[in-house]
């Protein structure tokens, strides 16, 4: 038995479309579910801990990382199964476990791939499943939000550096990573990841493995704004962590704090000014 969550307001309306093809080529397939619509922020969460306390085998999010992250949230700890059909703009965390684009693809994979275990993480004991992260990525999300209106993937992600570039300033953080060491001064950016992309394919943590056990902590220091560019195909080749202002660590937990900190949590914006991450082995199960 297998139970979608749709979140309809999705990809610009066009997860409610994905939806109904989905729900004719299940039927096709003598496949039974049953699917069900987020009228509000957290329903996913609301309507996966039903359907995992009904016993329903897999649970899908039909919807883009936002409803992935509530679902999974609400699916975490128990023994039923998350499913993804990918209708977002960014769709980030089905790269790190090469889920496929296409709706149909997608179905198919869920049917014929086993469920398996992957990690999750907390921030401040809140749910997360992909990348966390303050500083000069938060700044491009935030100038994104309105070019994702007219388009989707990478696209609204390029503007958002543009702007993000022109308003740059260094980051005052203090960061703990681990147990042993501790990091005080201005950066560019701390990004903590358990998956592997933001932005809608910008690879922060190439390296991340979302079975692995570890956080990838990437803490870059404050360069000028006018080199900022020259950065930027390193960011977007996912290199960054092999140049000389970035620091790449994976440990378990970290805590990280800043004045006036915007935090990104799976592509939530919070403001939140300190920060403590820990990462939970095998917390969730996937089909992928």
């Amino acid at each position: 038995m297998i139970e979608i969550i749709v979140n309809p307001a999705a990809g610009n309306g066009r997860a409610k479309v994905i939806a109904e093809e989905v729900t004719r080529y299940l039927t096709e397939k003598n496949i039974e579910h049953t699917m069900v619509y987020t009228e509000h922020p957290d329903h996913a969460t609301e309507l996966a801990k039903d359907a995992a306390a009904r016993g329903i085998e897999t649970v899908v999010a039909l919807g883009g990382d936002g409803t992935v992250t509530e679902v999974a949230r609400g699916l975490a700890h128990t023994g039923t199964a998350l499913g993804i059909i990918p209708s977002g703009t960014g769709n980030d965390f089905i790269k790190a476990i090469n889920i496929p684009r296409s709706w149909r693809d997608a179905v198919d994979f869920i049917l014929t791939h086993p469920a398996r275990e992957v990690n999750t993480g907390t921030m401040n004991d809140r749910f997360f499943m992909n990348a966390c992260g303050a500083g000069f990525d938060v700044m491009v999300l935030d100038y994104s939000i309105e070019a994702k209106k007219h388009c989707s993937g990478i696209w609204p992600y390029f503007y958002g550096i543009i702007r993000a570039i022109k308003n740059y300033k260094p980051f005052r953080m203090h960061v703990e990573v681990g147990d042993d060491l501790v990091l005080d001064g201005e950066y560019m950016l701390c990004s903590i990841a358990n998956g592997q992309y933001i932005g809608g394919g910008i690879p922060i943590a190439r390296q991340a493995d979302v079975t692995d056990g570890l956080l990838d902590v990437l803490v870059v220091d404050a360069v000028p704004r006018w080199k900022i560019p020259f950065y930027l195909p390193a960011i977007m080749l996912g290199t960054l962590p092999k140049l000389k202002p970035a620091h790449l660590y994976r440990v378990q937990r970290c805590r990280l704090s800043s004045p006036g900190m915007r935090l990104n949590l799976d592509g939530e914006v919070l403001p939140i000014e300190d920060a403590s991450f820990a990462l939970k082995a095998d917390a969730l199960k996937i089909h992928w």
